[in-house]
């Protein structure tokens, strides 16, 4: 069952991350940005059992908490949204936060504070995740640098676990994530990048 998690999962994450690598060059990305966030909503519950199934309770909860971005930026691109209305973006923090409090508060319960490696690299995989899914729901290639440190974090996390699969997986998104920055900086200029806040 962990094989067949890991490919499911490693193989929706890898695709959505060619994907909008790829959207961030095109002028119409319309339909490449509607494919990749669609294959990383299938991907998402196969990362959330295997998580949970390994006691890694911050990063399964965020990662399902980060569901409402990743429906977000399906919805934004398919209504061809580059701004989305005040409330809804309210609404998604509020879930994508109460998700990360209960997943940290439920792994400090469990292990009796952040006592081990993998409860440090979670919060790494958290904060890139929860900070890059938005800001890339946005248009904002400042979320592909944030993409990256999760990636570093969750490569060392599935390392240490023995997902071999999903380490390497990891490992190969990272030239995407670079790949989809720099062609993000160069599709719009510098100044317009700080204009979306993550908060």
């Amino acid at each position: 069952m962990d094989i067949f998690l890991q490919v499911w999962g490693g193989t929706g994450y890898l695709l959505a991350k060619i994907l909008l690598s790829h959207a961030e060059g095109l002028k119409d990305d319309r339909t490449w940005r509607l494919m990749g966030w669609s294959v990383y909503l299938i991907g998402l519950p196969a990362w959330v059992i295997l998580l949970a199934s390994k006691q890694n309770w911050i990063a399964s909860a965020i990662e399902a908490g980060g569901a409402p971005a990743l429906v977000l930026g399906l919805v934004m691109t398919w209504k061809r949204l580059d701004q989305m209305p005040r409330c809804l973006d309210r609404c998604i923090k509020g879930v994508t936060y109460g998700m990360l409090i209960f997943g940290i508060a439920y792994s400090v319960y469990y292990f009796k504070g952040i006592t081990t490696l993998s409860q440090i690299l979670e919060i790494g995989v958290t904060f890139g995740f929860l900070l890059g899914t938005y800001l890339l729901a946005k248009r904002n290639p400042l979320g592909w640098l944030l993409f990256a440190e999760m990636l570093i974090c969750m490569a060392l996390l599935m390392y240490r676990q023995g997902n071999v699969i999903l380490c390497v997986q990891q490992i190969l998104s990272l030239a995407f994530a670079i790949n989809g920055f720099i062609r993000g900086i160069r599709k719009q200029k510098l100044p317009k990048i700080y204009t979306s806040s993550p908060v």
